[in-house]
């Protein structure tokens, strides 16, 4: 199949807002290759120390910063395609006008396609995926990379083919932080957006007996089955096509949705009735610009806040069903 791929250059302190506006086009699966994040690895400046920096990489932190995603070459994709530029553009101009603040830089902000093929597109993204440790126990690894597992590690394989999601994103990692937290805690688990299924994955591997993961597009649905009978789960781990939690009758210990802040608002009011009382609630994918409008709706559909952690301009939220909103 062919695809279009779209890269945006931008700067540091662009991936975030730049991110946002990607995923109010409804996208969620794409590539952000930050070359401060290898210079800070190079120094370092990590917890965790890797033995996989190859020359590729260490070109690479003398890149700009940039965001990647593919769309299908087609008149859809290249409509949306022509969306993406214009946000891009009011972006910039948003910016220039001063709105983030004074001596704020998006970098170029400058959009470059070229049809492509998902062939292309995976031998080019095995070149920057390597094992990655994301919370203090669970690592994630591609298929065709090597890693010999210490004492105590849970570790993920995943092969994200056109689904993208590796779990490196803090939307995601945050969300692994917070379930490796609440261990022990749930033998049934409700992953709504499971895309290419690492919370699932992370789920049963943290000691779920049944999980569910619903998802509504059609590629992320392949790629996360057979991500599932890559980790030997398939018995424990069911991956559905669904919107939200519309139509799905499942009874969860805990409800991950690493979504959008309007996405989580609006599941956090149908979700009570997936969850057990006393469920818990994990929500990611909310800027922190957008974090008190998505407490304030957690709230509102009987949810306690328990805790919240940040990673640069996102944050996720740790709720809990109060017993008397079921």
């Amino acid at each position: 199949m062919k695809y279009i791929e779209v890269k945006i250059f931008t700067s540091k302190q662009g991936i975030e807002p730049l991110s946002s506006v990607i995923m109010s086009l409804g996208m969620t699966d794409f590539v952000i290759e930050d070359p401060t994040e290898i210079v800070a690895l190079l120094d370092k400046k990590n917890r965790y120390d890797w033995d996989y920096i190859d020359e590729k990489v260490l070109a690479a932190a003398d890149m700009e910063a940039s965001i990647t995603l593919y769309l299908e070459d087609s008149d859809e994709g290249r409509k949306m395609l022509q969306k993406i530029n214009a946000e891009v553009t009011e972006l910039k101009r948003r910016e220039i006008d001063g709105v983030f603040g004074q001596g704020v830089s998006f970098g170029r902000l400058y959009v470059d396609d070229r049809k492509t093929d998902d062939k292309t597109w995976l031998n080019n993204w095995k070149g920057y995926f390597k094992p990655v440790k994301v919370t203090d126990h669970i690592i994630i690894k591609p298929t065709w990379e090597e890693y010999q597992s210490r004492e105590g590690e849970l570790v993920i394989e995943i092969d994200p083919g056109m689904a993208f999601g590796t779990g490196k994103h803090p939307t995601t990692s945050l969300c692994l932080k917070f379930m490796e937290r609440c261990a022990g805690e749930f033998k049934r688990v409700l992953d709504v957006g499971c895309g290419s299924g690492v919370l699932s994955i992370a789920a049963a591997l943290l000691g779920a007996e049944n999980v569910l993961g619903v998802e509504s597009d059609e590629t992320a649905i392949s790629i996360a089955k057979e991500n599932v009978g890559l980790n030997g789960l398939s018995d424990k781990i069911r991956i559905v096509c669904g919107d939200l939690v519309k139509g799905i009758d499942f009874k969860a210990d805990l409800v991950t949705a690493n979504l959008m802040a309007d996405l989580v608002i609006l599941l956090a009011e149908d979700v009570c009735k997936n969850l057990t009382p006393g469920g818990l609630f994990i929500s990611s994918g909310v800027l922190l610009e957008k974090q008190d409008e998505v407490k304030a709706g957690i709230k509102n559909a009987g949810f306690e806040i328990l805790d919240i952690m940040e990673d640069n301009e996102w944050c996720a939220i740790l709720a809990r069903l109060k017993k008397s909103a079921v």
